[in-house]
């Protein structure tokens, strides 16, 4: 084995976190869907390298260029608190695919309610994997709290699109959004149903140098919501754009003769919108999320400050994404 390159760190950031371009290149990066491709072999071969260099120690001829690629499948694969590989479903890196079917299919498929029965139940599924699988690992959840927040979220979806589509009859274009709808007010309660944990128990915020302070439940509150905010944000843009584009498209005759190519063209689309959309509504806030002490539960500010008096100003956490 060969010393690390002098000055590297792998765990410092590349870009620049506390901005959102710096935020919007580093999850371009660790959300590229390529990576969704890399075998496993090689995914566990870049962590023990990641780990490695942890530990100051690489194989010899290791290149910057090779350390800073074996962060990123790292970064892709595997959950920053526990470090254990995650499902493929719920990768942030499987967005662009996964979603772009899911999301493409809602929007074709809104006129019937078996339809919209069923896409609604396939994309609460999926959400519900993927806010698993990216929660705040160390707030664990039983499985009877998940099968709570599944069926309470899904309810949510169903009853939002379907009692749209069947009391309202709003006006095509607005029938177009019904999924958009469906999709927003079942993320409001997927995913603090699925951290609720978090919620009850707090998340656990250090200071700035990592060392542990204790449990914040109005850290867990301020991380849920950002979340929520960035995955409502993710779906935006295709879901409400895409379908004026579609309407627009669907009325020259050229489209009226390929009825049949519709759904495969509105996932495309999709994906187009998602290959942006999921790197920038991940870097609307940061990953490594802040709250000031004054913000902090009484209790838990009074035993800050009996330890560490006002040398820290501000506590941190991961806030999941």
């Amino acid at each position: 084995m060969a010393a690390v390159p002098l000055g590297f760190n792998i765990d410092a950031p590349r870009w620049d976190q506390s901005t959102f371009v710096g935020r919007l290149k580093h999850f371009l990066n660790i959300t590229d869907p390529r990576t969704v491709l890399v075998p496993e072999e090689e995914l566990d071969r870049a962590k023990a390298l990641v780990e490695g260099c942890r530990a100051g120690l690489v194989p010899p001829g290791s290149s910057r260029e090779q350390l800073l690629y074996a962060k990123k499948l790292y970064d892709s694969a595997f959950h920053p608190d526990s470090g254990e590989k995650m499902n493929l479903i719920g990768r942030m890196s499987f967005q662009v695919p996964g979603g772009m079917a899911l999301t493409g299919c809602m929007l074709q498929f809104y006129r019937t309610v078996p339809a919209v029965v069923f896409w609604q139940w396939v994309n609460q599924s999926f959400n519900a994997i993927v806010n698993y699988t990216n929660r705040n690992a160390a707030s664990p959840i039983s499985l009877r709290q998940i099968g709570v927040a599944y069926v309470t979220a899904t309810g949510t979806a169903l009853a939002t699109a379907v009692g749209l589509n069947l009391y309202t009859k709003p006006p095509p274009l607005l029938a177009r959004w019904v999924p958009f709808a469906a999709v927003a007010a079942a993320n409001c309660v997927n995913i603090p149903m699925m951290r609720q944990q978090e919620i009850i128990n707090g998340v656990v915020v250090t200071d700035r140098d990592n060392n542990e302070l204790g449990h914040s439940r109005r850290a867990a509150a301020k991380g849920i919501a950002q979340v929520v905010v960035s995955r409502i944000a993710m779906a935006a843009p295709g879901m409400i754009i895409l379908p004026i584009i579609m309407e627009r498209l669907e009325k020259f005759p050229f489209m009226q003769r390929i009825r049949v190519l519709h759904g495969p063209l509105q996932v495309l689309l999709c994906g187009a919108f998602l290959l942006f959309m999921v790197p920038a509504a991940c870097a609307l806030f940061p990953q490594r999320c802040s709250l000031a002490l004054a913000d902090l539960e009484l209790e838990l500010r009074d035993s800050i400050m009996a330890k560490h008096g006002d040398k820290v100003p501000y506590v941190y956490f991961n806030k999941g994404l």
